[in-house]
C-alpha cells in the first residue's frame, strides 16, 4: 500500500502505546506468573502465546480466570494484578526511535494524540514516568473513553475529533493487528511495526516497519528529521548483555535476545567490553525472522581487532548509533563488501563527538 497522498495530506499523528511507544511487555514480564503462584498455578506458554495482543483489560481478564480455573472473578482478577503491574511501569523503556520522533513533531508542531486500549487512568500512569510526554500529546484517549475499544474505530475516530482533524488526514502507528484493523476502520492511514507475532499487520497497513528508527516522515508529506550525522544517526543507547564470543562466533542466551524489544532490528554500530577491561568498536546486525518476529538474530563485526579468543568469554555491548534497517539480502556473508563499507562508515562516525565513547557507567555487571 502507499504511503503519502496529496489528496489525503496528513495534519496529525495518532500513536498507540504498549508496544509502539512502551516497552511494557518487556518491563511486566513475570508478573503473571507471579500473580498465579499465589493459586499454586504457573503460566502455559501455549495459552498465552494464544492470546493476541490489544485485548482490553475485562477481556484480557476473563479469558485467564477461564484458562487457569481461578476461584475469583474477572473483575477481582483485576483488582489483585493491577497494582503489580503498576510498580513495573516505572522500568518501562521508551522503544527505539520513540523519542526521537515524538521530539520531531513536536518540535515541527504536528498534532499528536494517543490513543490507547489501556484504560486512561493507566495510561496516565505509564507515561508519567517519561518526561516530556504528557505535554506532547494534544489528545490523551485510554479505553474506557469510548463505547468500545479497538479493532472499532472510535478510539481514533475521538482522537480525530478532539485534534479538530479529518479522519482522512491522520495517520497512525500501531503495533498490533486490532489497531491496524481499528486504524483501516477509521479510515485513516496506519505505519504498523509489529510486536512478536503480529506479522498479520502485512497486507492491512500502509507501511510495516521494523523499528520507528526506520520511519520516514517526508513520506508521509511531514518535516524530515535533521539529526543524522553523515551516514548514521546518533541513538539512544541500547545496551546487551548475556552475550559470549569465541573466536569469531557470538553466542546469545535466550534471556539475551529476550531483554531486546521486538522493534530494534536493524544495523547498528557501538561498543563492546570484555573481561577485564578490552574495549572494542563493532558493527551490529539484529534481525527477526518473518512471521516468528520473536525469533532473533544477532551478528557482531569487530570494526578495528580481530576477535580470536580461545576460550568463551562474557561480552556486554553498548550501541550508540545506527546506519540502516534490516535487509535480508544484505551481509549474508563476513566476507560481504557491504560489511567493510558499513564498518568504514561506522569507525568514522565513533571517532565524531556525537557518538559517546564507551562509559564505564553504563555497564554495571548484570548478567541476564
Amino acid at each position: 500500500m502507499n504511503g503519502f497522498n496529496e489528496e489525503a495530506k496528513i495534519l496529525a499523528v495518532i500513536f498507540d502505546l504498549d508496544g509502539t511507544l512502551l516497552d511494557t511487555e518487556r518491563a511486566t514480564r513475570g508478573v503473571l506468573n507471579e500473580f498465579l503462584a499465589r493459586y499454586g498455578k504457573e503460566v502455559d506458554k501455549e495459552k498465552q502465546e494464544k492470546r493476541r495482543l490489544g485485548m482490553t483489560q475485562k477481556e484480557t481478564a476473563a479469558v485467564t480466570v477461564q484458562d487457569y480455573q481461578l476461584p475469583i472473578t474477572p473483575d477481582q482478577f483485576i483488582k489483585e494484578i493491577t497494582p503489580l503491574y503498576r510498580e513495573r511501569w516505572a522500568e518501562a523503556k521508551a522503544l527505539p526511535g520513540a523519542n526521537r520522533l515524538i521530539k520531531h513533531l513536536r518540535k515541527n508542531g504536528v498534532p499528536m494524540a494517543l490513543a490507547s486500549n489501556s484504560l486512561r487512568e493507566y495510561v496516565d500512569g505509564k507515561i508519567s514516568h517519561h518526561e516530556g510526554w504528557k505535554e506532547s500529546f494534544s489528545v490523551i484517549l485510554g479505553s474506557d473513553q469510548v463505547k468500545a475499544g479497538k479493532p472499532a474505530p472510535y478510539l481514533f475516530e475521538e482522537a480525530a475529533k478532539k485534534l479538530g482533524v479529518d479522519a482522512v488526514n491522520c495517520l497512525v502507528i500501531e503495533d498490533s493487528l486490532v489497531g491496524v484493523k481499528a486504524a483501516n476502520a477509521a479510515k485513516m492511514k496506519v505505519v504498523a511495526v509489529p510486536s512478536r507475532s503480529e506479522t498479520d499487520c502485512h497486507g492491512l497497513a500502509n507501511i510495516v516497519l521494523h523499528s520507528l528508527l526506520e520511519f520516514q516522515p517526508e513520506l508521509w508529506g511531514l518535516p524530515p528529521f535533521d539529526d543524522w550525522v553523515d551516514k548514521t544517526l546518533p541513538i539512544e543507547p541500547i545496551r546487551l548483555n548475556g552475550l559470549y564470543v569465541t573466536g569469531s562466533l557470538l553466542e546469545t542466551t535466550e534471556n539475551a535476545t529476550l531483554s531486546l524489544p521486538d522493534q530494534v532490528a536493524g544495523l547498528y554500530f557501538g561498543w563492546s567490553k570484555f573481561d577485564p577491561d578490552r574495549n572494542f568498536k563493532i558493527l551490529v546486525s539484529i534481525n527477526f525472522e518473518f512471521p516468528s518476529v520473536t525469533s532473533k538474530r544477532i551478528h557482531v563485526w569487530f570494526i578495528d581487532a580481530n576477535s580470536d579468543h580461545k576460550s568463551k568469554q562474557h561480552m556486554q555491548i553498548h550501541l550508540v548509533g545506527y546506519i540502516r534497517a534490516w535487509d535480508n539480502k544484505d551481509l549474508t556473508s563476513t566476507e560481504s563488501e557491504k560489511v567493510e563499507e558499513y564498518k568504514s562508515i561506522a569507525r568514522a562516525s565513533l571517532d565524531l563527538p556525537s557518538f559517546p565513547c564507551f562509559l564505564q557507567k553504563s555497564f554495571a555487571r548484570v548478567t541476564l
